[in-house]
């Protein structure tokens, strides 16, 4: 068993988490304006510093919307939220997401895939299929949960690179927050040896650039995860 490192939030974090929770539990509904800034210090005893600057970090997260002369709104994150949105909610509540939402972030997650590794099919090097093979051991190799699932991400992120499609490794790079929480759910389930065999299973199709292959594969490890045997709902 792993222990996380612990560590004591600061006012702003607090404050953060605090509205955060209010919007995602309903107690603050979408369009509900919120009193000013000082209304709000004086009731949860924070400066106004904290308030602002927590304020405009909700707003960065998709949950706020800050309207120049009127006020501070609850936005409507499901419609307008970005992917800094979805990462707070893996975040915070990656226990408590629903099977419609998981779903969703795996449907995505296979287009991804698909997309990386047609091109690297296509367009890798020997050299870099060598290096991919090499990045797959490393998650057979790796000596933990964490490790294992940083070694898989590493595989990943690496496949997109070698494709030549220079905006996939940023997609990667700003799902890696949302794509890591669901991996250690599946750890957490099934064992780090499910996800390295993933992992190498979907290496060698690529490496012996056979794209249908690598597509049937990644649509059976993902298919097992949304309706199989492997479920991480």
């Amino acid at each position: 068993m792993e222990f996380k490192k612990l560590s004591a939030p600061s006012l702003k974090e607090l404050f953060i988490c605090q509205i955060r929770e209010n919007i995602l539990s309903g107690q603050l509904s979408i369009g509900t304006k919120l009193p000013t800034e000082r209304e709000i210090a004086q009731q949860m005893q924070v400066s106004r510093t904290v308030v602002n600057s927590g304020l405009t970090e909700l707003e960065r997260q998709g949950f706020l919307e800050i309207r120049p002369r009127q006020g501070v709104f609850v936005a409507d994150y499901g419609r307008n939220g970005n992917i800094s949105t979805l990462n707070a909610i893996m975040e915070y509540h990656s226990e408590t997401l629903g099977r419609a939402e998981i779903r969703s972030i795996l449907e995505v997650r296979r287009a991804l895939e698909h997309l990386a590794t047609d091109a690297a099919i296509e367009a890798a090097s020997d050299e870099d299929m060598d290096r991919l093979q090499q990045l797959a051991a490393n998650a057979e190799a790796a000596a933990s949960m964490s490790e294992t699932v940083e070694a898989t991400f590493v595989f990943h992120h690496e496949l997109a690179v070698v494709g030549n499609n220079s905006i996939l490794p940023l997609i990667y790079v700003s799902f890696k927050p949302v794509v890591t929480q669901l991996w250690f759910r599946f750890c957490q389930r099934f064992g780090t040896d499910a996800l390295s065999d993933n992992t190498r299973d979907l290496a060698q199709c690529v490496f012996t650039r056979n794209r249908e292959a690598a597509r049937r594969c990644t649509d059976e490890h993902l298919d097992r995860a949304i309706r199989g045997c492997q479920q991480i709902y």
